[in-house]
């Protein structure tokens, strides 16, 4: 038994996947996709749907008028923001609250992470959906680390001041990161493989061959949203933690602090996903 699979020994009482988040993971390479089809596939589920309402007429998306209907939230949002808040709600639900965790800051933290992986998949031509939801994934290994051990996860919390810094002290604990976990639980779940090796090298994909850019892009969204939630600078953040990493992928500096700086918050709007 390896390091990362002790957490998931006893499938029966590890979460299932919700039925829902299972059909729109179906739906990441379906280009067919409507509005229509995702509306009916949420209406399915009551509290998901009432998520979307509340969403569609916060002030974030400043309605015109109060949207009732999911047709029409749907509509507000557009495909793309549905179907990830969506992919979101459903996620956080599916898992419980567990000791060693401030739930609202994990799933904050997840949902900047899932953003953060959006945008840069896009920048670097990439799949942004695909990004986000291996984004949204990435930590949730950890609440199943700390539902075996909550006193060492809140100890690598405590300790976890650098902006990705989190996966080398989950090492030295327990001998795996939180992204390794996460490989192992999506597996169970059947995503898709490229995915499942995306986690699997996310805390070091300089040190794994072939290079996966999905990995590299899920460890530099991590740090960001490190970054965002410490309130430090992204720039300096990403320079200190994977300095290997972006001479690996060329990137400009100036120009990816002027791209974050213009996008903005990756959470702006989304905290009634987390209630």
């Amino acid at each position: 038994m390896s390091a990362a699979t002790r957490f998931i020994h006893d499938q029966n009482a590890l979460p299932t996947m919700p039925e829902v988040a299972s059909a729109l993971l179906g739906s990441l390479d379906d280009e067919r996709l409507s509005l229509d089809y995702l509306s009916r596939l949420i209406a399915q589920d009551p509290s998901l749907s009432a998520k979307v309402l509340r969403l569609a007429n916060s002030t974030h998306y400043s309605p015109s008028h109060q949207v009732d209907k999911l047709s029409d939230a749907a509509a507000a949002l557009g495909l793309q923001t549905l179907r990830n808040i969506s992919m979101a709600a459903c996620m956080s639900d599916a898992f419980p609250q567990v000791p060693g965790l401030d739930r609202k800051r994990f799933w904050h933290h997840s949902l900047a992470t899932a953003g953060y992986a959006h945008m840069l998949a896009r920048w670097l031509q990439l799949d942004g959906e695909s990004a986000y939801l291996a984004g949204l994934m990435l930590r949730t290994g950890q609440l199943l680390m700390a539902r075996d051990d909550p006193d060492q996860v809140a100890d690598v919390e405590a300790h976890a001041q650098e902006p990705g810094s989190r996966s080398s002290l989950e090492m030295h604990r327990f001998g795996c990161t939180h992204a390794d976990v996460t490989a192992e639980l999506a597996a169970l779940w059947h995503f898709p493989a490229g995915l499942i090796e995306a986690f699997k090298d996310a805390s070091e994909p300089m040190d794994v061959r072939p290079f996966s850019l999905l990995a590299g892009v899920l460890r530099m969204a991590e740090i960001l949203a490190d970054a965002l939630d410490a309130g430090q600078s992204p720039r300096k953040a990403l320079q200190q933690a994977v300095p290997d990493l972006l001479q690996h992928l060329h990137l400009d500096l100036d120009w990816l602090e002027a791209k974050l700086a213009a996008a903005g918050d990756p959470v702006a709007g989304m905290d009634s996903l987390l209630h």
